[in-house]
């Protein structure tokens, strides 16, 4: 929408915080950008130009506004629905690919040339992916200097800039302040642990979601102590934990990393796992339409669809709990995670009575069936899967093509259109996954009269459709792990 001015100008006009993050404001005459809520005086219309991204409207010589601040707004959820190339690959950015493959590794994934994704990402959003991560990683840059006192010099390269220099420049140019001059004189006592504050679109159901992470935790692995939720993460450059405090308006995250590198790509996994890109105005709106779904809609409004921090586990759990309980799963697999899991000796994770990193795909590749506890042909369904995910065969970052991940995994031995529909909804968030052959919810559809035409108009927000379905028959623990 950020190319109807007139449109975007109304939002502006009302500070209308639905748009926050959707696009920004690019005000010429004072030379920064803001989001659309800012409460600063609206400037005049001829005055402004709007922006899909921060990377564009910094190219466009702008800053970062310091009084609305709008590199901390929830993300576009445009990103969370489009499966094309240009949402792929903001998801693949978001997840730091281009600091550790380049833009190589990024055009390889998506299978285009390096001339075609940036001819792609700057036509569409004024800024090619170079930019774009640079603007990610001067956010990440700001975050490390306001909450740690790690040195300059750490915090240059666990943000992923290459150099000092070009740390400096770049928050200069974001922020029109230098890295010493942001941190000013605040003092906290090191801790080792970095805090973040992540923003949410409102209104954010967060009970519901955090009955549905508590009715499938692993243990050892993740915990839900009142309004906590907390794991051990597997990220690129090694483990870390994430304590997420979940509030009405918003979500507090503790981390703890082994590599400070890791940071964004932490961050930006703890919002795609609680959903909180998602537009709860709009998705309620289309739901709330249906005059099925509307008491429920009304009755849990906010409603969000978990994610999951990694592909490979959420498939694992998916294909041993098939036909067994939640608990029956985590029981499976809980003999599983201290001998093919990793170790962990954090602080945080003592804090939270957890031990250990779920396997890596590794752990499971040369695996005998035999030692999995399970039976020989899940067992040899979850090697399969872990040697396809371990050579890079099957694609379960949250930049796959989720079309193409669902059709490889039903061609797989053990696992069918159920499995793969779940899989794709949680590991690649996708927001249009409508379980039809659950049993829970195939008995909810019947017993509401709604046939499987009736759902089309749920589009493109099916998965929370049947988020409020399972919901409303308090199924979650009956559900899939």
């Amino acid at each position: 929408m950020f190319t109807d001015h007139d449109r975007c100008y109304r939002a502006v006009q009302a500070r209308d915080a639905r748009f926050d993050g959707v696009f920004y404001t690019g005000v010429r005459t004072t030379g920064i950008y803001c989001r659309p809520s800012c409460p600063a005086v609206t400037p005049h219309p001829h005055n402004v130009t709007f922006f899909a991204t921060p990377a564009a409207a910094q190219d466009a010589g702008l800053r970062a506004c310091r009084r609305c601040r709008p590199d901390t707004t929830p993300g576009s959820p445009e990103w969370n629905v489009r499966a094309d190339a240009v949402g792929r690959a903001m998801r693949l950015i978001g997840d730091g690919v281009v600091e550790r493959e380049g833009v190589e590794g990024l055009a390889g994934r998506l299978g285009y040339s390096q001339r075609h994704v940036n001819r792609m990402l700057t036509q569409e959003l004024g800024a090619g992916p170079l930019a774009l991560a640079r603007s990610n990683r001067a956010h990440a840059a700001r975050v490390l200097i306001e909450t740690t006192e790690m040195a300059m010099s750490d915090i240059a390269f666990a943000a992923g800039f290459a150099s000092i220099r070009q740390f400096n420049d770049s928050v200069r140019q974001t922020y029109a302040l230098t890295p010493t001059q942001m941190r000013g004189r605040r003092r906290t006592t090191p801790t080792g642990r970095i805090t973040v504050r992540l923003a949410v679109r409102l209104p954010f159901n967060a009970g519901a979601l955090l009955d549905f992470l508590a009715a499938h935790v692993l243990p050892g692995v993740e915990t839900v102590r009142d309004r906590t939720y907390a794991r051990v993460l597997r990220l690129p450059h090694g483990l870390g934990v994430m304590a997420l405090t979940l509030h009405d308006d918003r979500v507090e995250c503790e981390l703890e990393l082994a590599d400070l590198r890791d940071t964004a790509v932490a961050i930006g996994r703890a919002r795609r796992m609680l959903d909180l890109d998602a537009d709860p105005v709009a998705i309620d709106g289309v739901l709330a339409a249906d005059e099925i779904l509307r008491p429920l809609v009304e009755e849990a409004p906010g409603l969000r669809v978990p994610s999951h921090v990694d592909g490979f586990e959420v498939a694992v759990r998916t294909i041993v709990g098939q036909q067994v309980s939640v608990a029956g799963a985590n029981t499976v697999l809980g003999r599983q995670v201290p001998s093919r899991g990793t170790r962990v000796d954090f602080a945080l994770a003592a804090a939270h009575g957890l031990t250990h990193a779920f396997p890596a795909a590794e752990a499971f590749a040369d695996a005998d069936p035999t030692s999995l506890g399970m039976p020989q042909s899940r067992a040899r369904t979850i090697i399969d899967l872990a040697r396809d995910v371990a050579d890079g065969t099957l694609d379960l970052d949250p930049g796959g093509d989720r079309e193409a991940v669902r059709e490889q995994l039903v061609g797989m031995r053990g696992i069918g259109p159920w499995t793969a529909d779940y899989v794709v909804m949680r590991a690649l968030a996708h927001p249009d996954v409508l379980l039809t052959t659950d049993l829970v919810l195939r008995r909810e559809l019947e017993r509401r009269g709604i046939t499987p035409d009736d759902t089309e108009r749920w589009r493109p927000w099916r998965s929370y459709a049947g988020m409020h379905l399972w919901r409303a028959t308090s199924a979650f623990e009956r559900t899939a792990p």
